[in-house]
């Protein structure tokens, strides 16, 4: 009888791909309504979109970098404990050496 793993192997890019597509879609989303109804609300078109987009763009900036960053550190720390990753990722290297 075959062992079946429970998750498989493309659970972690599909998580990946979802957090960060939720990076760029939501701040930007929320900065666009918020900027708008604040404009409406106050009459200041377009300065608080603007102003609320440019902060929406820099938070989905910040969060990409941050998340983005673990993601590269868990990697990392998965092949430095993977005997079959490391070989593969040493010959990767002498091949860049020559």
């Amino acid at each position: 009888m075959v062992k079946k793993d429970k998750s498989n192997w493309w659970e972690p890019a599909l998580m990946l791909f979802a957090e960060l597509s939720g990076w760029v879609v939501i701040p930007i989303l929320l900065g666009v309504f918020l900027g708008s109804w604040l404009d409406e609300r106050y009459g200041t078109s377009p300065w608080l979109f603007v102003t609320s987009v440019a902060i929406a763009f820099v938070v989905t900036n910040v969060g990409i970098v941050k998340r983005a960053t673990k993601a590269m550190k868990d990697i990392t720390s998965q092949e430095e404990n993977s005997p079959s990753l490391k070989v593969t990722a040493d010959r990767g290297n002498k091949n860049k050496k020559e």
